[in-house]
């Protein structure tokens, strides 16, 4: 089965095709379906990968940075530049199958009436794919099909992502410089976060709040093996993040799940909210990494539900702690590379330690 966001694109492309489909009903009688499905296709591939960065990567991130005055200009000719360029791997396609009677240079000519169309889907598509972007695509499509319309009750991973010294960085480099700082390191997390099949719900602050429904986030362990791609890929750009900010990021990351009821919040503005002890169990659980002097903790209560660690990765108990707004201690662990687990003397009582198996 795909993941939700491999069917998300999926549905772009159909839905890209379909447009082909119907500007043929609509102009051409109907007469070359096949050849308004390769057109549709073609000219959707080419503006999707100019749009996630896929071909022209670095003019797309340019255009980003400038100024509203220039970058719409700018991304109007973009955007005609790969539509003209799909219309050309439609025309080539549809000439090479020999879908319609036209020559290679007819079928490969854009006309205003073609131009305009493709405008007109493009900007609608691309549209939506900016909603999704903003808000996520998982809270998207749950948007969509009104899941938390009214609340539902269900088990969910949370894992809180803590930037460290954020403040100290913004009292050094003043609060513009802190915000791009921050928004890298958010970035960072898409693409590890996309992998195992997380949700980045929410940024409160200097945080990222990550979630998982229970059952995908315990498979394969993907709610630990996220935070170790995470930290990875920082570590993996040192220089680059040395370059440019002067500094590597820190995070501080806290793990658990439980019961929480979720629902559609708001009325100006619309949002999906978690509300119940996980939530605020997992803060507590992140303010407790400073002075228990880790990076990483994991409720035992949710390390007991895993079935296994990610290969290298283990837990070590760090016992039961009273947590602010909770009557019960909590027995927490942290979760570090096997080979960073200390040995033990040969009279000291054993670690309470999870290993992958």
């Amino acid at each position: 089965m795909l993941p939700q966001h491999r069917w998300f694109w999926v549905l772009i492309l159909v839905a890209c095709g379909g447009a082909g489909l119907l500007y043929n009903v609509l102009f051409a009688g109907g007469a070359t379906p096949l050849a308004g499905l390769a057109y549709g296709l073609s000219v959707g591939i080419t503006t999707l990968a100019f749009d996630r960065g896929l071909i022209l990567g670095g003019l797309q991130a340019r255009m980003r940075r400038m100024p509203a005055k220039f970058y719409v200009p700018a991304a109007e000719l973009t955007y005609v530049l790969m539509i003209a360029a799909g219309i050309a791997l439609g025309g080539l396609v549809v000439w090479a199958l020999g879908l319609t009677d036209d020559s290679l240079s007819n079928a490969v000519k854009i006309t205003p009436r073609v131009l305009a169309y493709s405008l007109a889907v493009s900007a609608l598509l691309v549209f939506v794919i900016r909603m999704r972007d903003l808000i996520g695509g998982e809270v998207f499509v749950n948007f969509l099909v009104g899941r938390y319309h009214r609340p539902v009750r269900e088990e969910r991973i949370f894992l809180f992502l803590d930037v460290v010294g954020s403040t100290a960085f913004a009292e050094t480099h003043g609060d513009l410089k802190a915000q791009a700082y921050l928004g890298a390191v958010f970035a960072a997390m898409a693409e590890p976060v996309r992998r195992n099949r997380g949700s980045t719900d929410d940024y409160i602050g200097d945080m990222a709040m990550i979630t998982w429904p229970m059952a995908r986030g315990l498979k394969d362990a993907r709610c630990v093996a996220c935070v170790f791609d995470v930290m990875d890929r920082i570590e993996s750009e040192a220089d680059a993040w040395r370059t440019r900010f002067g500094t590597v990021p820190r995070l501080r990351a806290a793990l658990h799940g439980g019961s929480v009821v979720t629902a559609e919040v708001g009325v100006d503005r619309h949002k999906i909210a978690y509300f119940g002890d996980a939530v605020n169990v997992t803060s507590r659980i992140e303010s407790l990494c400073r002075p228990l002097g880790t990076e990483i903790l994991v409720s035992d209560d949710l390390l007991a539900r895993l079935a296994h660690l990610p290969p290298g990765i283990a837990a070590r108990s760090l016992g039961a702690h009273a947590l602010r707004g909770r009557g019960q201690p909590l027995s927490v662990s942290t979760l570090e590379r096997a080979a960073a687990l200390p040995r033990a003397e040969p009279d000291a009582p054993p670690r309470r330690t999870v290993a992958a198996r």
